[in-house]
């Protein structure tokens, strides 16, 4: 593996909220480290750069990094971007049944990077407990050997922030696929508050509201899980926009139904993609880490928009040599706004999401899973 000293030390920093904790001139030099490594191990990037008015050589004068020209998170479900350390990678993919998916490669220093910064937002919100066993429930499918879809290998990961007492899933094997199976689901839940452990939930939410709802309807007395317990959602509703609940009502129903405190409820963003995780502070937000950048562009001719203005969601970290997304549009709508119109005291930037900039998505993993519930 080649020696990329600027981008590991980003990546290894251990306040993932703290802009003074970053070395200055840190963050250029490891994007214009990660880019020229693309240049010299990834046919055809340093071409994509030429194309865009970039030399290898203007790398290193780079400091506005919306410059370097991002590749369409859309493109990586037509075609697989590979440097010469993917030949060995972990394949990860973004859909669980069939339609477009993306295929990614992670080497294991993109993984374990991406791993780490996981690991760093546990511990600023001291969510890794190693003393306090836990049950789980992993709204995602259960697993049939190696795992390759993306948002079921993160909620495996997930498990290791405090010891398993017991698992249960809410997308249970069939034999010939999955199915989402909330009488059992009801059931977990039940014996989870029954034997008085914290609970963690991390999945694709529309599958807890579900269970909410069928709880509701018959009758099921409402749980109070214990203390230290915690929902983390990931993956959006997708195929169940149309029944997508505001988050906020969401967290509320969970609190009344399950006893979790709203604060404890909370939403993550990423992508199989662009695997820097965005996860929601108490007064959910998702601030940027300080390892990568959140830039907003305009649909029409890709230029940057202020605080404010909605536009496309746009990353760069330099995070990732396995593939040449360092720089990605992703099709979510997305809004910016300073550290500082957000009162949980973060002084980093937070963005809002609007949804799919694309009238028909491509599918991912939690528009296959969704349409399970549309299924049964």
């Amino acid at each position: 593996m080649n020696h990329l000293p600027h981008s590991d030390a980003l990546c290894a920093l251990t306040q993932p909220y703290c802009p003074d904790s970053v070395p200055d001139g840190l963050f250029s030099q490891a994007m214009a480290e990660i880019s020229r490594f693309h240049c010299q191990h990834t046919p055809g990037y340093e071409h994509w750069l030429n194309a865009n008015g970039l030399t290898v050589g203007d790398l290193d004068h780079l400091d506005d990094w919306s410059r370097l020209p991002p590749v369409f998170a859309s493109y990586f479900k037509r075609q697989a971007l590979l440097s010469s350390t993917a030949a060995d990678a972990r394949e990860l993919t973004s859909s669980g049944t069939s339609g477009e998916k993306s295929r990614m490669r992670y080497d294991e220093r993109s993984l374990s990077a991406a791993q780490n910064m996981v690991e760093r937002i546990f511990r600023h919100y001291a969510w890794a407990t190693p003393d306090t066993p836990c049950n789980y429930l992993l709204l995602s499918y259960e697993p049939e050997g190696r795992i390759s879809l993306g948002t079921s290998f993160t909620d495996q990961f997930l498990c290791r922030f405090a010891p398993v007492n017991r698992v249960a899933y809410a997308l249970r094997r069939t034999g010939n696929g999955h199915e989402f199976d909330s009488f059992g689901v009801i059931a977990a839940l039940q014996s989870f508050a029954e034997e008085g452990l914290p609970v963690r939930i991390f999945g694709f939410p529309a599958f807890l509201w579900q269970t909410l709802q069928r709880m509701q309807a018959t009758g099921v007395a409402d749980l109070q899980l214990a203390e230290g317990s915690l929902a983390l959602f990931g993956g959006g509703w997708k195929t169940q926009a149309a029944q997508e609940i505001p988050r906020r009502q969401l967290y509320e129903r969970i609190y009344r139904q399950l006893g979790i405190e709203v604060s404890r409820c909370r939403d993550g963003y990423g992508a199989v993609e662009h695997a820097v995780p965005y996860l929601e502070c108490a007064d959910h937000h998702f601030h940027v880490p300080v390892y990568s950048k959140v830039l907003v562009r305009d649909p029409a001719d890709f230029s940057l928009l202020p605080y404010g203005r909605q536009g496309l969601l746009s990353f760069v970290s330099p995070y990732i040599s396995s593939s040449p997304a360092h720089a990605v549009v992703m099709s979510d709508l997305a809004t910016l706004h300073p550290g500082d119109s957000c009162g949980c005291g973060l002084p980093v930037d937070w963005f809002e999401l609007h949804g799919r900039a694309a009238t028909t998505a491509g599918r991912s993993c939690a528009m296959a899973a969704s349409e399970l519930l549309g299924k049964h």
